[in-house]
């Protein structure tokens, strides 16, 4: 079973993204600065229950799973926060960095490496 609030949203970032800026992050910017602290992530907030219903729909898709969670949706609690996302504004200019992925194609990738990795589900 699923607990979740239905408007709660996150950002995601696919997992080239952050190897994608660590591989160019030991170089200095143009001001010389070799040591700075990023927010490696996405800019732009998805719905959790889209990215539980994608998630559902790919693992689906790729044999893992064979039926629809159960989902329980419940009132924020305490600690919850409505809405989070990274501003990557620093990371686009230092590093020429910009989320690129979707939701739907990196869900599908990961369903995809998770069947392979696993040994697991269906040959779609």
């Amino acid at each position: 079973m699923i607990e979740m609030m239905m408007s709660a949203k996150a950002s995601f970032l696919f997992v080239t993204g952050v190897i994608n800026v660590m591989n160019k992050a030991p170089e200095p910017n143009e001001d010389g600065v070799k040591y700075k602290v990023y927010n490696i992530g996405n800019n732009s907030p998805e719905s959790l229950m889209d990215f539980v219903n994608t998630l559902e729909e790919k693992l689906m898709k790729y044999g893992i799973i064979d039926c629809e969670a159960d989902k329980e949706l419940l009132p924020m609690q305490p600690g919850d926060v409505y809405q989070t996302y990274a501003d990557v504004s620093a990371l686009e200019k230092d590093f020429g960095f910009k989320p690129s992925t979707s939701l739907d194609e990196g869900l599908d990738r990961f369903a995809k490496w998770y069947r392979e990795y696993y040994k697991v589900g269906g040959d779609k």
